[in-house]
């Protein structure tokens, strides 16, 4: 895309049509650091660049406040469970990581490191989050039928009526209380599928502590998690 009049190079918006807009939103998402307008149906693109053009100096200082994506590199820190962990990379050790007192040490060729971490990572936390998920339903004398892990952008996790829970496997990321609160959430969905107070009361019971903190915490640091590995 040409650089848009008003707008530096990269950070032109992206402009999303939407038939229920009444005016024009212009947004961040600091997930992926792209600039987003909203305009309704019938809206001039042109109008609509000038009028973001006149907000330049805020999306400016919202870019600016976004923290710079962590590759998975070696000499990186990871935050994996909430706790820094510095990632080395050993042509002596194998290909396959292992957690070490704060490190994570991996070998294999240097050029595919980021890719590998990532699948690795994935692998452990579809494997913790279905174990706790487990470790919940149990206590709720529920059943689960299928758990999977992805990449989702909009949120944390899902329960369908089927059964079927999914996860993002950033919340192997997040400290221990706040992936924990979301797997007795979402566990919670499989006997209420609805926000209700006996819904609510599920989840306290099965996570034995208020779970707002977690919710707290991820809304302040949540986006910081998605800055984590290569686009």
């Amino acid at each position: 895309m040409s650089s848009d009049p008003g707008f530096a190079a990269g950070t032109e918006p992206r402009i999303i049509v939407s038939a229920r807009a009444r005016s024009m939103r212009l947004r961040i998402d600091r997930r992926t650091g792209e600039v987003l307008l909203t305009v309704p149906k019938r809206a001039s693109r042109r109008h609509a660049l000038e009028w973001a053009a006149t907000h330049r100096a805020w999306v400016e200082k919202q870019l600016a406040a976004i923290e710079p994506r962590l590759r998975l590199l070696s000499g990186a820190r990871l935050s994996l469970f909430g706790e820094p962990h510095e990632i080395l990379w050993d042509e002596r050790h194998r290909r396959v990581p292992n957690v070490e007192a704060g490190r994570i040490v991996i070998g294999g060729p240097p050029e595919t490191l980021e890719g590998r971490l990532l699948r690795w990572l994935r692998r452990e936390a579809r494997d913790l989050l279905s174990s706790e998920s487990a470790e919940f339903a149990a206590k709720a004398g529920l059943r689960i039928v299928r758990i999977s892990v992805g990449d989702p952008c909009s949120r944390w996790g899902s329960c369908s009526a089927s059964g079927t829970i999914r996860y993002s496997w950033r919340l192997i990321l997040a400290p221990s209380f706040v992936r924990r609160a979301t797997i007795a959430h979402e566990v919670a969905h499989l006997a209420h599928m609805n926000h209700s107070g006996e819904f609510h009361a599920l989840v306290a019971r099965l996570l034995g502590e208020d779970p707002k903190p977690a919710r707290l915490w991820l809304r302040r640091h949540g986006a910081q998690l998605h800055r984590i590995g290569s686009v």
